[in-house]
């Protein structure tokens, strides 16, 4: 994920607070500091960008770890669906009950040390504009960035996805979002309905279950279990098909649409406590519930939306990058209205191994890009 972000273009305790800064110059700005980020600026740096003059990666998070720092403390290692080792340094023996939060964090901050990147925090990138002379003015909450190629590696977790239903407004409850939830804890004796088909949805349905006076489980489609092992075909036609859809300038679709959700023993034993007793998609909320138009209702005391993410490009906006099928039309990591914008951990690339692929496909094809330029100087 992370957010966007901006720091000065000298080397600095990527750590601390950034500075004040007017405007500096580099050939590359990374937006983002999570694992596609931090893969783009190992690319980066192996093949001769000077960390701070040739590019700098903005991040606006207060320290390392992009979106892994904000996960739930419930969400131990051995809960996370794999994690890939970053380019150049492999992640340490793992604590298989200790947050992953805290573990991907520390490795992070670990990583970007070892290979002395030149991460400026924190920083919010507030939009990218084109400049005359073809370069990119990055602007920022802390001075302005220009640039001749640009990779965003923003993720989806500053844009979590709150679908509307009639009546959300006057729901007297709580209402909160998979990026709001903190632990079962403050759900004990609530009546609790829970929203969404995803993994993360049946791993929060999972822990509230144990604390709550109540669960529901509200699905817009039935969800599809999956029993067979993910390797690496199923693997392989959920990344075509979501490139498929970017390569078209469609928005880039869930991956558990094409994978299913894995039946693991913590599934079969929610099963067996009728937990995933799944209901269909309510027509509206009421102030106290949720209901049907086919007179079923459900009280609540709060709706949990385990509802998605979105990808976080607003900034972009300026730049005019989206199709008519509401998507950045992608070629690779490489978008295709303008070739000096890369974007990665972006559909096809938005998993751990994907993002590390995608971070070398993008420098390799900006240093090629940039190369005749380079030479007429």
């Amino acid at each position: 994920m992370t957010g966007a972000t901006a720091e000065n273009g000298q080397r600095g305790d990527s750590h601390g607070v950034a500075p004040h800064v007017d405007t500096h110059s580099v050939d590359v700005v990374v937006i983002g500091a999570g694992q596609a980020g931090l893969s783009a600026g190992y690319h980066l740096r192996r093949t001769g960008f000077a960390p701070g003059s040739g590019f700098v990666i903005l991040d606006a998070d207060h320290g390392p770890g992009g979106a892994w720092q904000h996960r739930w403390p419930t969400l131990v290692f051995d809960r996370v669906h794999g994690f890939s080792d970053l380019p150049g340094l492999p992640f340490p023996p793992a604590e298989p009950q200790r947050p992953a939060s805290e573990q991907v964090s520390a490795y992070f901050a670990a990583y970007e040390k070892a290979f002395d990147l030149p991460v400026r925090r924190p920083v919010r990138v507030r939009a990218v504009r084109s400049r005359p002379d073809g370069r990119l003015d990055v602007h920022t909450d802390n001075g302005t960035w220009t640039a001749r190629a640009l990779i965003n590696a923003t993720g989806t977790w500053t844009r979590p996805f709150w679908p509307h239903y009639p009546g959300r407004s006057t729901f007297r409850g709580r209402q909160l979002h998979t990026a709001d939830y903190r632990g079962p804890a403050e759900f004990a004796d609530r009546r609790v309905v829970v929203v969404g088909g995803g993994t993360s949805a049946v791993q929060l349905l999972g822990e509230v279950s144990t604390v709550a006076a109540a669960t529901s489980w509200v699905t817009r489609r039935p969800p599809e279990f999956r029993d067979e092992e993910f390797g690496p075909e199923l693997g392989r036609a959920a990344v075509a098909r979501v490139d498929e859809a970017v390569r078209a300038g469609r928005p880039p679709g869930s991956v558990v649409g094409v994978t299913g959700l894995p039946v693991t023993p913590e599934v079969r034993r929610l099963r067996e406590r009728g937990v995933l007793d799944r209901l269909p998609m309510f027509d509206r909320i009421t102030p106290d519930g949720v209901a049907w138009t086919d007179g079923r209702f459900v009280p609540a005391d709060v709706i949990l939306w385990c509802t998605g993410f979105r990808a976080a490009i607003d900034h972009l906006a300026p730049l005019g990058l989206r199709a008519p099928g509401g998507g950045i039309t992608m070629d690779g990591t490489r978008v295709v209205a303008d070739a000096r914008v890369h974007l990665v951990g972006y559909g096809p690339s938005a998993s751990t191994i994907g993002a590390n692929r995608a971070g070398r496909a993008a420098v390799n094809e900006i240093r090629a890009w940039l190369a005749p330029a380079a030479a007429l100087h």
